[in-house]
C-alpha cells in the first residue's frame, strides 16, 4: 500500500510529460499500478465504509431512504443473499434482459444503499447486478436459510418506517421484480345483440410468499390503491389493480416496465 504522497508524486511526475515507463524506473512502481491511480487515486478501502448505517454505535437510516426502499422492493422479489467468504455477503438481484432500464435503476439503487462495487454478470435471460460486503446482512435481516416463500418474512421497524416514508418506491421496487402490466380484454353483448370487445390496463404482482404479497397489498391499501386476487391452480397468488383510478395511480407512480 502506498501513502497518499506517493501517488501524488506519481502522477505529477506523468504531469510534467514523462511516460509511465519512465515514472516506474524512477519510483520503482509498477506501471499498472500508478496506471490505476490515473482513475482513481485513492485506495478502494478509503471509499468504502468501515461500518454501515445500522452497525454504527447509534443505528441510522440510509442517506437515499428512497434507493434503499426501492432496493428492498427488488430484493424481496428477484434478490438473494449468498455467503461468498467468511463473514462476506454478496448480494444478486436477476434482472430480465428485456428490461435494460431496470437494470441499470437497480444498479443505481445497490450503489447508493451501500456505496460499494457494483457488478453486472449476464445469465441466459438475464444479467445478474452484484456487490459485495460484511453489511449486506445487516441491511436486509430478512435473509435466512431456505427460500423466501417458506420461511416468515417481516420487516424490522425501521425498514417499516422507510416503506412508511416512501411507499410507491417500495411498490415500484417489488412490482419491477415480479409484476407485469398488459392489456386484458373482454367481449360484452349490447341490447342490439352486437358483441362489443373492450380493452383495459391491469398490473399483475405475482409472488409465492403470503407475507410478500401481504406487504404489497397493506401498501396498496395506504395508497389508496384498489385491488384484487386472482387464484393460480387453487392458491392466490396474483395480486390485480385493473379498476381505471388505481391503474392512473398506477402509471403516474410506477408505469411499465422499461
Amino acid at each position: 500500500m502506498y501513502d497518499r504522497t506517493t501517488r501524488k508524486h506519481a502522477l505529477a511526475l506523468l504531469d510534467t510529460g514523462m511516460s509511465l515507463n519512465s515514472v516506474s524506473k524512477q519510483t520503482g512502481i509498477a506501471r499498472a499500478t500508478i496506471r490505476s491511480w490515473t482513475v482513481r487515486m485513492e485506495p478502494r478501502s478509503h471509499l468504502r465504509p468501515t461500518t454501515c448505517y445500522r452497525c454504527a454505535d447509534t443505528p441510522a437510516l440510509p442517506a437515499d431512504q428512497a434507493a434503499y426502499v426501492y432496493l428492498l422492493g427488488l430484493y424481496l422479489g428477484d434478490g438473494c443473499l449468498s455467503l461468498a467468504r467468511k463473514g462476506v455477503y454478496v448480494l444478486r438481484i436477476a434482472c430480465a434482459d428485456a428490461w435494460p432500464g431496470l437494470i441499470d435503476a437497480c444498479a443505481d439503487a445497490m450503489g447508493k444503499a451501500l456505496p460499494n462495487s457494483v457488478w453486472r454478470t449476464q445469465c441466459p435471460g438475464c444479467v445478474a447486478v452484484s456487490s459485495s460486503s460484511k453489511h449486506w446482512r445487516c441491511l436486509f435481516p430478512q435473509h435466512g436459510p431456505g427460500k423466501k416463500h417458506e420461511r416468515p418474512i417481516i420487516l424490522e421497524p425501521w425498514q417499516r418506517q422507510l416503506v412508511d416514508a416512501h411507499p410507491w418506491e417500495f411498490v415500484r421496487g417489488l412490482f419491477h421484480s415480479d409484476g407485469c402490466r398488459f392489456t386484458n380484454w373482454t367481449e360484452r353483448t349490447l341490447a342490439s345483440g352486437e358483441r362489443r370487445r373492450y380493452e383495459y390496463t391491469r398490473y399483475f404482482f405475482t409472488n409465492r410468499s403470503d407475507d410478500i404479497r401481504r406487504l404489497y397489498s397493506d401498501t396498496l391499501d395506504a395508497l389508496g390503491v384498489e385491488w384484487g386476487v386472482l387464484r393460480h391452480s387453487g392458491r392466490e397468488l396474483n395480486i390485480s389493480v385493473a379498476r381505471k383510478p388505481s391503474v392512473a395511480l398506477m402509471d403516474a407512480h410506477v408505469g411499465p416496465k422499461y
